[in-house]
């Protein structure tokens, strides 16, 4: 394993151009653009869960995954049995992202582990680390949300479409807004 692979799995900074982790980003790519070229995410049960189980870390039954769909690697991705993400999802997967049974994730959603350099000199030489994302058991993500790097959201929880959530939720909330603030408890 390369110098930087190995930072980047440690949540370090780390230089994302780096030719290991570029064939694999490209590995990746090219799982994606099958899975994709698939359509209709209910066509052909059997060669789906096959094709995501190749790409993704760990998929449990009853996964569904509507494409389109992007990722950095995959492999860092974990989905819980009975989820269900809708079109045009982008997971970045550049640090786990590890989402519960039950999930519902509406069209467009975005879950951005990677994070930049402030200072501009280490951003402009292209510098990144990935912090993890976590989503608990029966989260609904409305359709648009989007999921900063080391956000937690806890079971039970419902984001409003077209929130941006940039600090962890706790579980049984409503959240909404830009940023997403909790608004009231569910029962």
């Amino acid at each position: 394993m390369g110098e930087n692979k190995r930072r980047m799995l440690a949540g370090e900074w780390y230089l994302p151009d780096d030719p290991e982790l570029a064939a694999e980003a490209r590995h990746a790519a090219r799982l994606c653009a099958a899975y994709n070229a698939t359509g209709d995410a209910y066509a052909d049960p059997e060669a789906r869960p096959k094709m995501l189980a190749e790409l993704l870390g760990s998929v449990g039954e009853g996964v569904k995954v509507r494409p389109p769909f992007h990722c950095d690697f995959g492999r860092y991705i974990s989905i819980g049995d009975g989820t269900f993400v809708n079109f045009d999802a982008v997971f970045l997967d550049t640090a786990p992202i590890t989402i519960g049974a039950d999930v519902q994730i509406g069209p467009h959603v975005q879950l951005l582990t990677p994070t930049h350099e402030l200072d501009a000199e280490r951003r402009r030489a292209g510098w990144e680390k990935g912090i993890p994302i976590t989503i608990g058991d029966n989260v609904w993500l409305g359709g648009g949300v989007i999921v900063c790097p080391g956000v937690t959201i806890g079971a039970n929880t419902v984001v409003g479409a077209g929130s941006v959530v940039v600090k962890d939720l706790p579980e049984g909330v409503l959240a909404v807004g830009n940023p997403a603030r909790v608004v009231r408890t569910l029962h």
